[in-house]
């Protein structure tokens, strides 16, 4: 099974946060896996091609917002708790803005 590196929330600086947030693409994904359960890439309803979903799901990762877990040939997506704690309020206050 293939594993995929996560950063550690203490290095992911601010600005980094914001700008992963800071597209409407990764505001749609955000928004989608807010109900707090995993969800399958191939399954978020935005308007690009897989390889730019999966850009922007790469960028979310890298700035520590989801935790991608490979299954087979999928992938399934879900928010990182520990985000909401590294940046109180910070998800919560960008979509509600948006």
């Amino acid at each position: 099974m293939r594993r995929l590196d996560h950063p550690n929330l203490d290095e992911v600086a601010l600005a980094k946060a914001l700008s992963a947030l800071g597209d409407p693409v990764r505001l749609a994904i955000v928004r989608m896996l807010r109900d707090g359960q995993e969800h399958q890439g191939s399954k978020f309803d935005v308007q690009v091609s897989q390889s730019t979903l999966s850009h922007h799901f790469t960028t979310l990762r890298n700035a520590g917002v989801v935790f991608i877990r490979p299954e087979g040939t999928r992938c399934w997506h879900s928010l990182r708790p520990e985000f909401d704690q590294r940046f109180p309020g910070l998800l919560a206050a960008v979509l509600d803005l948006a």
